[in-house]
């Protein structure tokens, strides 16, 4: 759709296991919402944690918010030094600066909602599944470079 559509109203619905799917580990995230129906103002992403799984190194955003919403199971966010656990029907905001990751430590899978304002970072797992798809271990330093190159960068540099 282009910005001229989104601008002219056209609504935008994706139905039960529509959407994009990008499968990064143990996580599976359905991208509901990249950005292309908002003027780019909004991205929506759908994100399925395995039990047990590990989140993306603590870094902090530099050009937009993230929010993240839970669905089921418990997520762990850690904010600085801070561990959130996060149930069912809470709401995690992130605003630009702030240190933060997250994983799933129990032993039920985890489903949340996340957005993305503006839409920046849905390319960010875009990178990251191509690195898989490639045949390339997803390492710290590997998800160090996607996300610097959509304005992330790891929370041990300086804000």
């Amino acid at each position: 759709m282009t910005e001229e559509a989104a601008k002219a109203g056209t609504v935008s619905v994706v139905g039960p296991g529509g959407g994009e799917t990008i499968v990064l580990g143990t996580t599976r995230m359905r991208v509901l919402e990249d950005g292309s129906h908002t003027g780019h103002r909004l991205a929506i992403a759908e994100s399925v944690l395995a039990p047990h799984t590990q989140g993306p190194p603590q870094h902090r955003h530099g050009l937009h918010d993230e929010g993240f919403y839970i669905l089921s199971g418990t997520v762990r966010f850690t904010v600085g030094d801070e561990d959130h656990d996060a149930t069912a029907g809470t709401l995690v905001m992130v605003p630009p600066g702030t240190p933060h990751t997250f994983a799933n430590p129990t032993g039920q899978p985890a489903v949340m909602l996340s957005t993305f304002t503006p839409d920046l970072y849905v390319q960010y797992f875009r990178d990251l599944q191509d690195v898989l798809a490639a045949g390339r271990p997803l390492t710290p330093q590997a998800n160090i470079e996607a996300m610097s190159r959509y304005a992330t960068e790891p929370a041990s540099h300086p804000a």
